[in-house]
């Protein structure tokens, strides 16, 4: 669909702003350059999903210093990614990521397609970031809208519609808006305003270059938009984890591949929910840390109480899995919550061995 009127208007002003004062990131190109690199450009919309920019930048610098291509990535063994992925959360991102790098490779000769219709066909690759690489790493027209381009468009418009009803409104209002020319670099655009300019809360709109344009502008509380629903509680959940220690080393296994953390290596624990009771993966002399350790997940939160103990030799624990030296402990991978984990154990340890 052609802009017009006043939807081109917002497109020319946007893009002239843009011109100027883009965001420099490793991932992109200058505006109005060729098109960026389809390897860099989906493996940072793929870091980008749930992540800020200052998160994912040390990640996107390391994975392309160690794996520059995306057959380099296709060739990376599973525990090697997951590994390097450790800390940017929603792992199931980093086993798309992969199976979406063996597929380019295995089924289009190491090329992204080049199409929004090629690009769903890829394996967790969604519309948000079919259209992202479409548009930006191949210059396609096409329409683009993550949170940030949400929020712009529900206040340009004033879509007083709650979230997440209002979604089509928002997508057919920013479609209206999107150029046939440049909307790699429109879409780049409208991401910055939503992320340095028309924030979630006190946007900068004395600043904006859309301002007089913007319905939410001219209300009394533009930061009113978008409409949210009310939030539904987050259920909280209770597990145990075990820390089982021998010889300067640590009991690591390795979590089912589908589920949660699925895929990376973990400390041993029950499973999440309201047991009271689990049964411990070895007979031992436990000792429990005081404080559970808490963390967030999408859909729910948990408090995870962790025990430790000291086992012989000859002591196997239950479950499949690999003594890990505790020293060398930052490097095996671990998902945040158990990274945590360790850390509350380590800090009981040491306290217990000071009271002598």
């Amino acid at each position: 669909m052609r802009v017009e009127g006043r939807e081109t208007k917002i497109a020319s002003d946007l893009l002239a702003h843009y011109d100027v004062l883009a965001r420099r990131l490793p991932w992109r190109t200058p505006p109005g350059a060729n098109a960026a690199d389809a390897y860099r450009v989906w493996l940072s919309e793929v870091m980008l999903q749930q992540t800020t920019v200052a998160a994912v930048g040390p990640y996107f610098d390391k994975f392309t210093r160690r794996w520059p291509t995306v057959a380099d990535l296709a060739a990376a063994p599973d525990a090697d990614l997951m590994a390097a992925w450790a800390g940017l959360g929603y792992y199931a991102r980093a086993r798309n990521l992969l199976a979406c790098a063996r597929a380019v490779v295995r089924d289009h000769g190491g090329r992204f397609p080049d199409t929004e219709e090629g690009l769903r066909a890829l394996p967790g690759v969604g519309a948000y970031t079919a259209a992202a690489v479409a548009a930006i790493a191949f210059g396609r027209r096409a329409v683009v809208v993550d949170a940030n381009v949400e929020r712009v468009v529900a206040r340009l418009f004033a879509i007083d519609t709650p979230l997440p009803v209002a979604r089509p409104a928002i997508r057919a209002a920013a479609d209206r808006i999107t150029p046939d020319a440049r909307a790699g670099d429109f879409a780049q655009a409208m991401m910055d305003l939503g992320a340095t300019i028309c924030t979630p809360r006190s946007p900068a709109c004395a600043i904006c270059p859309l301002r007089q344009d913007c319905a939410a502008f001219a209300t009394a509380d533009p930061a009113a938009f978008p409409v949210k629903a009310a939030k539904k509680a987050r259920p909280h959940r209770l597990g145990h984890g075990w820390w089982i220690e021998h010889d300067g080393h640590v009991w690591l296994v390795r979590r089912p591949d589908k589920g949660l953390l699925g895929g990376m290596r973990a400390l041993p624990s029950s499973d999440w929910s309201a047991a009271p009771d689990p049964t411990p993966p070895v007979v031992a002399d436990w000792t429990q840390v005081a404080q559970p350790v808490g963390h967030v997940f999408t859909h729910f939160s948990l408090a995870l109480s962790m025990h430790h103990a000291h086992v012989e030799a000859h002591v196997t624990p239950h479950s499949e899995g690999e003594w890990w030296p505790v020293d060398s402990l930052g490097e095996a991978g671990l998902p945040t919550l158990f990274v945590r984990a360790a850390e509350a154990v380590r800090k009981d340890q040491d306290a217990r061995n000071a009271k002598g």
